[in-house]
């Protein structure tokens, strides 16, 4: 595209118009024609012409006043305007040119005329802009340079005024105290908040040593502290004041501060004088102690915490090396669940506050009563005799339960269990204690509530309920450092119409010098509801373990189908309904075959737990999976309640079966298991198969499977076998 001359607005008509059109255009300039004058503002605007022909006496506007109206918009006031006229009097000529018209060409037009005119306005149009350009940037340039250099005055003038009015300011309107003073300690200034804490105004201060303005002591000791402006002009450095340093005011009054002290040295390193900086920590020294009360004091009951109780029991065992003898008791409320449950917590928490205030009845000024949390409570019995303890204990317990608490129309009557531990001696082992303390208040619950025990070494129970204790803590640690595995034991067929071959996946502790069973760490499990939790970590571990070896080896495992993995699961498991949600989940995410799967319950799990037994059963057999009832046999009511379970396979107790060989009753009793596990269409598995002997005997019984040391003893578990 050719670059352009320039652009030309013509406005109005005439008759040789096109003519002029078309010799411009050849000459290359750019030409628009507005017969409107109500759009040529927008006109002109829009294309940015160079120079505009305006034609004199048109009709439907008047010419003069539409240069008026365009010389008056700043915008297009700068355009230059030929007007083209058939006038040809010196007045019309005149009237144009003083209205802002560059020039007046009358016609007829001289062609070269006019195009010289046109080409001569258009030429000093664009150089005015270029002017106008270069001139407009060397102004800007300059405005720039001058509004800095201005600017930069305006700041170094505010930057003078600021540090003049800082250092007169800044001592009045800071939040912290200043006080200085000369070469010899006397004070020269106080600022505003100097004068509110010491009680001395600055008039009042000045000229005195700053000893007799500004005394401070040790909040607890009482003592008088250095002074820190004495070291600080010593050692020429800034010196901090010690903790807990109280402020004695001009009143006697005393308020905690915090301070600091440095020395004022002029250009040459001259000390001339020296600054005390001081604030009160009033607020911050009540929120130390609000928050160290609340760290160690219980919020709903205002008693001591576990934590300070055990910081106490630390003290106290520590001093303990005189022979004086202290008993801990632990105490455990009996029957707060039920207000909790039935009442809520509002409730709940009402009755602890009223428990609270008994037990406090009750105790002696020098002993320690503590809210461990939820319902427990414990006592610190100060160099009190065994006897004495086992009577506080009495009297605390007879007065629970004589407490008849009331709400909202109900009234609940509660106990406590209490257990008791004198500390023996040079005794270093605040757990050991507790865990004493919280073992023999388990047994008094057990030994029906409501009363007290004290613990005694050689005391069997209690050593057991505290190893099961101790068994909670290691079966915790055991589940968060992934320290149980996987075992399993293969069960086989021994009839010609069983074919699967059948895996009881069984779980084991490790630790570093053993491989421990389930019969020794489950009992605790069971007791203090871990139970679910394993189960989680069994399923979970397993179908993790499983289906990732299926999706390695699927083509050769699809091929055979011919085994079973059983996994055993808790009653506890059994009677949530948060664990069935989990076992579907679970089920859902899988690769392998469902039909794979097996799942273990106990005869006792079943038959307490019947309706949900059933109904957990029920769904997840849906997912194709599989159930045996274990330890078949083991109660009373065995025959009773096996018809209405939903199972696949029975297995029978292996306390029968091990005597099958001695006992002829009890190979009656399993005979009569297997028949009737055979009439219900459930295969049936011999525990317990422990020798040849065993093998030979629940062969001819006929039994579909057997399980035991004589077949394969637990081996870690692996899905070799599967292929």
């Amino acid at each position: 595209m050719l670059k352009t001359k320039g652009k030309i607005l013509v406005v109005g008509d005439s008759g040789n118009l096109q003519k002029l059109r078309e010799k411009l255009e050849n000459k290359g300039y750019e030409f628009q024609v507005c017969r409107s004058d109500s759009a040529i503002l927008k006109n002109v605007l829009a294309i940015k012409v160079d120079l505009i022909l305006l034609y004199v006496k048109l009709g439907g506007y008047d010419a003069y006043e539409l240069c008026r109206r365009l010389k008056a918009d700043v915008e297009i006031a700068p355009i230059p305007i030929i007007f083209l006229s058939e006038l040809t009097s010196t007045f019309n000529k005149v009237r144009g040119l003083e209205l802002g018209g560059a020039d007046y060409i009358t016609q007829p037009f001289q062609m070269e005329e006019l195009f010289a005119r046109i080409a001569t306005h258009i030429s000093l149009r664009q150089l005015q802009r270029r002017l106008w350009a270069t001139s407009t940037e060397l102004i800007r340039a300059k405005n720039k340079q001058l509004l800095k250099e201005i600017e930069d005055h305006r700041q170094t003038q505010e930057a003078l005024f600021f540090e003049k009015e800082l250092a007169q300011v800044t001592l009045k309107s800071i939040g912290d105290a200043v006080i200085t003073t000369d070469a010899e300690c006397a004070v020269t200034y106080l600022n505003p908040t100097a004068e509110s804490l010491t009680g001395w105004t600055n008039e009042e201060a000045s000229g005195n040593h700053l000893f007799e303005i500004f005394k401070i002591i040790n909040e607890f000791t009482r003592n008088p502290v250095k002074n820190p402006i004495i070291q600080a002009l010593e050692e020429i450095t800034t010196i901090n004041l010690a903790k807990n340093t109280n402020l004695i005011r001009r009143d006697g009054s005393e308020i905690p501060i915090d301070d600091s002290a440095a020395p004022i040295q002029d250009r040459k390193g001259n000390v001339v004088g020296s600054v005390v900086i001081f604030r009160d920590v009033t607020i911050a020294h009540n929120l130390t102690r609000q928050l160290t009360w609340q760290a160690s004091h219980d919020f709903l009951t205002g008693l001591i915490n576990r934590s300070g109780f055990e910081q106490k029991l630390d003290e106290t065992i520590a001093a303990n090396n005189e022979g004086h003898n202290h008993v801990l008791c632990y105490l455990d409320l009996d029957q707060f669940k039920v207000v909790n449950d039935t009442s809520g917590h509002i409730a709940g928490d009402k009755l602890l506050r009223q428990v609270a205030r008994l037990l406090q009845q009750r105790v002696r000024e020098v002993d320690t009563l503590a809210r461990l949390g939820g319902d427990e409570f414990a006592f610190l019995l100060y160099q009190c005799p065994l006897e004495k303890a086992i009577e506080i204990a009495e009297t605390s317990r007879d007065m629970v339960e004589k407490l008849c608490f009331q709400w909202e129309g109900k009234i609940f009557h509660i106990s406590i269990s209490i257990g008791l531990v004198s500390i023996p001696p040079h005794e270093n082992d605040k757990n050991r204690l507790m865990s004493m303390a919280d073992a023999a208040c388990y047994a008094a619950k057990n030994k029906g509530r409501n009363c007290i025990q004290v613990y005694r070494d050689d005391d069997n129970d209690l050593r057991q309920q505290r190893r099961e204790r101790q068994w909670v803590g290691e079966i915790r640690d055991a589940l968060e450092a992934n320290s149980f595995d996987l075992y399993c034991q293969t069960v086989v067929p021994i009839n010609k119409k069983s074919k699967l071959i059948y895996y009881e996946v069984l779980l084991r502790l490790l630790d570093e010098k053993r491989i421990i069973v389930p019969g020794v760490f489950l009992p605790s499990a069971e007791r203090y509801q871990l139970m679910p939790t394993i189960d989680r970590w069994v399923v979970s571990q397993f179908f993790s373990r499983y289906d990732h070896y299926y999706q390695q080896h699927s083509e050769q495992m699809n091929v055979s189908q011919n085994y079973l993995y059983a996994l055993n699961l808790s009653a506890a498991s059994i009677n949530h309904d948060y664990f069935l949600d989990f076992l579907k989940m679970q089920l859902a995410k899988v690769s392998f075959p469902l039909g794979t799967i097996c799942f273990e319950i106990t005869e006792e799990t079943a038959i307490s737990h019947f309706d949900q037994a059933v109904k957990f059963i029920n769904e997840i057999k849906q997912f194709g999976c599989y159930f045996a009832i274990d330890d078949f046999g083991h109660g009373m009511n065995s025959f009773e309640y096996i018809k209405y379970f939903p199972v696949d396979y029975l297995k029978i107790d292996g306390s029968f079966v091990k005597n099958i060989i001695q006992s002829k009753v009890d190979r009656e009793i399993v005979e009569s298991f297997n028949r009737i596990g055979h009439v219900m269409d459930l295969q049936t598995i011999a525990e317990f198969v422990e020798n040849a002997a065993i093998l030979r005997a629940v062969e001819a019984i006929g039994f579909d499977y057997a399980q035991g040391y004589v077949i394969s003893k637990p081996s870690p578990l692996t899905f070799e076998h599967g292929m």
